[in-house]
């Protein structure tokens, strides 16, 4: 059964438990709500969550784990001479997935019944040709032991997707019956909905720590591989940036922290003056009519995406900064600081005018919730509406707006094709502003792009350098925190 098929059984098995279980509940108290313990509503609550929560759960978690147990399975019956030198054990399940979804549609679309694509056979049959038809394309011809490999995982698919809607209407059954037994007048539904619900609420924000954690673990093991062929000290305290996929690779993340760290000062001093100035001015000067459309039109520039600011930084910033510095006597300045129109400077005003949004919207729905009574008071003193702004306002705002700053600069950090298009792609110390630099998450992109092998230093360098980001960025996280407790217990 498809799986749409199956969540919308689910889901009308959930409608119509809700329905039984609030009129087998109003029946037991003779249709009187008031001999009801809980409101009836809560009464088919329960039984909805009864048939919901333990079906769908089990079908997400199914739906996640199925996969990767059948690989495992087809990947260990794979003898060893299927798997070419310069090829991995992925590479090869990539082109079974492939084989097996495409054989799965052409049996969709009717070119070939059940039978039929099970005997398929490569030595007779184009089955490229076949899988043509049906828009599936794949990069070289199909190998008998490949082809074996794909049925075997159609055979398991099919068979795991059996026993999932098997396991999913059981308990689904299984809990309308055992709550529906359950349901009478002295029944505490209520308790039992918001114990449940509250259990969900924790579920949905444990989420996001366990996703923390995962990539943590997931980018953990992949650097320990990487330190196992490559020496820490090199990657850590190594001056030179130099992949050689042949080997002999030299592969320091200094130069790259530098250019980091060079591109998102320069962006933070651009976004933050300007988007602050800007936060202020909406939310203390400006009035109602100014305000309700610039700050829409500011807020504007959120929804740009970068390949947009990385062709204005390519296009326009980088060729105007190049025709004031860098064209000689024939340039506006008379200057020959800049020899291309990639620049630090390039990518750093570009993704400065990016994060203004990200400073000033923020920073401007933290002032306006300092509470006008401070601003009255200060005015009642007779300070001036400027020093009220900058001895009250500002700093009762500033625990918000050093967040609003900490999330400028975790997006500058992490901002990839501005950096390609604006700053170019050399790794190297140099404080000129003007010079062509790049990022660790360039480099990132540039290390694992391409037929690459997940076994070599020079694409496992790439996870060591996504696990130094993230330490980088909760350094910065617990730094913002200690300023921000230091001033709240201040201005608190």
């Amino acid at each position: 059964m498809p799986i749409f098929w199956l969540i919308v059984i689910l889901l009308a098995l959930t409608a119509c438990g809700y329905w039984f279980g609030r009129s087998r509940a109003l029946a037991s108290a003779n249709g009187n709500p008031r001999e009801l313990h809980s409101l009836p509503v809560y009464y088919g609550a329960n039984v909805a969550m009864s048939i919901a929560i333990p079906a769908l759960m089990t079908l997400a978690i199914w739906l996640l784990v199925q996969p990767m147990v059948i690989e495992s399975r087809v990947s260990a019956s794979l003898p060893s001479e299927v798997i070419p030198e310069n090829t991995s054990i992925g590479l090869i399940m990539g082109d079974v997935r492939r084989l097996s979804d495409g054989l799965d549609e052409v049996v969709a679309q009717g070119f070939l019944d059940a039978k039929q694509a099970l005997d398929l056979n490569s030595e007779t049959t184009d089955i490229r040709a076949t899988l043509g038809e049906v828009g599936v394309a794949l990069g070289s011809d199909v190998r008998p032991e490949v082809l074996a490999a794909a049925q075997q995982y159609r055979q398991l698919s099919a068979t795991g997707g059996r026993a999932m809607t098997l396991v999913c209407l059981f308990l689904a059954l299984g809990g309308l019956v055992l709550s529906l037994r359950k349901t009478n007048k002295t029944f505490r539904a209520r308790n039992v909905v918001e114990r449940g619900i509250l259990a969900l609420l924790v579920l949905a924000a444990s989420l996001a720590i366990l996703t923390t954690v995962g990539i943590v673990f997931s980018m953990l093991f992949e650097t320990i591989n990487f330190f196992g062929l490559h020496a820490w000290r090199d990657f850590f305290f190594g001056t030179t940036w130099a992949p050689n996929f042949r080997g002999d690779s030299e592969l320091s993340m200094l130069p790259l922290l530098w250019g980091t760290l060079y591109i998102s000062a320069i962006a933070l001093l651009v976004a933050v003056p300007v988007g602050l100035f800007a936060a202020i001015y909406l939310s203390e000067y400006a009035g109602s009519t100014v305000r309700s459309f610039a700050k829409p039109l500011l807020e504007i520039l959120a929804g740009i995406p970068t390949i947009v600011y990385g062709l204005f930084a390519l296009l326009t910033v980088g060729p105007l900064l190049l025709k004031l510095f860098g064209q000689g006597e024939e340039g506006l300045l008379g200057l020959t600081w800049m020899s291309g129109a990639t620049s630090v400077l390039t990518a750093g005003v570009v993704m400065g005018i990016m994060l203004i949004p990200f400073v000033s919207s923020l920073s401007d729905d933290i002032i306006n919730a300092v509470p006008q009574a401070l601003r009255d008071g200060s005015l009642g003193l007779g300070a001036t509406k400027s020093e009220t702004i900058r001895q009250v306002v500002l700093p009762a705002a500033l625990p918000g707006i050093v967040g609003a700053i900490l999330l400028a600069a975790s997006r500058a950090i992490g901002e990839t094709m501005i950096v390609v298009m604006g700053a170019g792609a050399i790794a190297k110390f140099s404080a000129n502003p003007f010079e062509s630099m790049t990022t660790i998450t360039t480099r990132v992109v540039s290390q694992l792009t391409g037929d690459t092998d997940f076994a070599s230093p020079e694409t496992l360098v790439a996870f060591a350098l996504g696990l130094s980001l993230f330490v980088l960025t909760l350094g910065l996280n617990v730094l913002a925190l200690y300023i921000v407790r230091k001033y709240r217990e201040q201005y608190d």
